[in-house]
């Protein structure tokens, strides 16, 4: 089997920590965000995953390298000289996809449990040319919404309903087959709205239900937001990953290399990555540590993310959907409170919300 993601551009949503890295090796709960999708489809028997990328390529080459060697599989790229949308990328990865087989696609942005032996399960069943993966929202009068029948065969898709009609929407992951081709022009192309509804009118789409939780963590409050998901998604499948004692609270991941000083408390909902180094009585909620980072004494982190190999003073607050890229100093004493800074900046005083550090 055959995998496409859609890595996508510049990962502007993702700005500052996609300065640093492209956005599939942010680290997403330790581990490079697109390394849990590969992980998941090589589970299932894919033996060759497609990146549809359009930027920095070339930066991810020696990761991809390395995991093909680890995982045993083929890690190829497609690139796209100009933006071709959500559907153009299938068709310009055509040569690398079509062995008259169906294949998963998957958006980079996209966290969940991936049940893609269900998706195959689901299609051989009812003979669909392609399963969509949707998922239920609270507030679906801001997303397009799928109506379906019991059997799950897709009968309209309707934009940003101002009645409720369905509380499901498309979870960006798709198990295709090869008659799809067919349906794609090479230019920028929009399969959420010029691909899928002819197919649904023809019968031929279908969808499954997603179980469990679902997150786009393509920006940082969201990236935050599908933390939590995860950790408590892992706490109940696989909960030795998580930590436990009395200065653990909730759901919290931390690397075997990080040190954790006397006196701290962190958590719920953190992770904090390998080789960081927390000060004696700091406090961490809901936020993630990145790579590399030292934090000092008695600091308080709270709902923010911490770019790799940056060095935080003590006595320090930092909340409120607050980034910091990579390399960032800030000196004791200072409050930080929903801001972002760039890398290799150092913070020379206290920052409003609002407040940005080029």
């Amino acid at each position: 089997m055959k995998a496409l993601i859609l890595v996508g551009g510049f990962g502007t949503r993702l700005r500052p920590l996609t300065l640093s890295v492209p956005k599939p090796l942010v680290h997403f709960c330790n581990k490079p965000m697109i390394l849990h999708q590969i992980e998941a489809l090589v589970a299932v028997g894919v033996t060759e995953v497609v990146l549809a990328v359009n930027y920095q390529p070339e930066k991810m080459q020696a990761f991809l390298k390395e995991q093909a060697s680890k995982l045993g599989i083929k890690i190829t790229t497609s690139q796209e000289t100009e933006p071709l949308g959500t559907a153009g990328p299938i068709k310009l990865a055509e040569p690398f996809l079509n062995d008259g087989e169906p294949f998963f696609v998957l958006n980079s942005d996209v966290s969940c449990e991936y049940p893609f032996e269900d998706m195959i399960a689901f299609q051989k069943k009812t003979n669909a040319a392609g399963v969509l993966m949707a998922t239920p929202v609270e507030d679906p009068s801001k997303f397009g919404v799928i109506l379906y029948e019991e059997s799950g065969r897709i009968k309209d898709f309707v934009e940003k309903p101002k009645q409720f009609i369905s509380r499901f929407i498309n979870a960006g992951i798709y198990y295709l087959t090869p008659e799809v081709f067919d349906r794609i022009e090479l230019r920028p192309t929009s399969i959420e709205k010029e691909v899928f509804p002819p197919m649904a009118a023809d019968g031929k789409l279908y969808v499954m239900e997603l179980k469990g939780f679902w997150a786009d963590v393509g920006q940082p409050k969201d990236y935050l937001i599908g933390q939590s998901l995860k950790l408590n998604a892992l706490s109940k499948r696989d909960p030795e990953a998580l930590m436990a004692g009395e200065r653990y609270t909730g759901n919290v991941m931390v690397h075997p290399t990080a040190k954790i000083g006397q006196g701290c408390s962190v958590g719920p909902d953190v992770v904090i990555g390998a080789n960081c180094v927390i000060g004696d009585g700091t406090r961490i909620k809901g936020s993630t540590i990145l790579p590399g980072t030292q934090i000092g004494m008695h600091s308080f982190i709270e709902k923010s993310i911490i770019g790799w190999e940056s060095n935080i003073g003590s006595w320090v607050r930092i909340e409120e959907n607050t980034v910091l890229g990579e390399d960032v100093t800030v000196k004791d004493e200072f409050h930080l409170h929903s801001s972002i800074v760039l890398p290799h900046k150092g913070v020379k005083s206290s920052l409003k919300p609002g407040t940005i550090v080029l």
